[in-house]
């Protein structure tokens, strides 16, 4: 299976928010934590995915896309800090694929390509968060990243109530230059 990452300006992102949505629903429906709960529908994500429309076109917010079989499978993005004294971080947000999609790379290529498009926007520094033990957890930790804290009731968790989780950055052996 080809996959084709690429970052999407204001004209596709606006065309793609229904494929986004969609994603936003599978995830949230395979228990991801991506600060939704059950029940949420489309419309809902389709709204939420709307707000980021004009950070999109000014840049502030980059979203990838990641594309197979004439969709779009997975996303990820790159929150660009804005105040003077952090304009040198990121915040990586809302990685998401298509449960149909997984353990086929795609989250990996996601977060390559984030890391690419940070080094060209002079981002030095990367952190997320995620769920203690998740699939995310998982991923970052096979991709190098450092856990920098673990903070208790992080996250509400459907029928399980608060979840520790915390954030992290890339380490300087597993992202060069970071």
């Amino acid at each position: 299976m080809s996959v084709e990452v690429a970052r999407l300006d204001a004209t596709s992102f606006a065309r793609a928010v229904g494929e986004l949505a969609d994603l936003l629903v599978d995830a949230v429906a395979g228990g991801a934590s991506v600060g939704f709960l059950p029940p949420f529908g489309h419309a809902q994500a389709s709204a939420w995915w709307h707000t980021l429309q004009q950070d999109v076109a000014r840049g502030s917010v980059v979203v990838l896309a990641a594309r197979a079989g004439g969709g779009i499978v997975g996303t990820a993005q790159l929150r660009l800090a804005q105040l003077p004294n952090a304009r040198h971080r990121a915040e990586v947000a809302k990685v998401l694929v298509h449960r149909a999609f997984r353990r086929r790379g795609i989250a990996r290529a996601l977060m390559n390509e984030l890391d690419r498009v940070a080094r060209a926007e002079a981002r030095s520094l990367l952190v997320l968060d995620t769920l203690t033990g998740s699939e995310g957890e998982r991923l970052y930790e096979a991709l190098g990243w450092t856990k920098a804290a673990v903070i208790p009731d992080y996250a509400m968790y459907p029928d399980e109530g608060l979840r520790p989780g915390g954030g992290g950055s890339p380490t300087s052996s597993g992202t060069p230059g970071y």
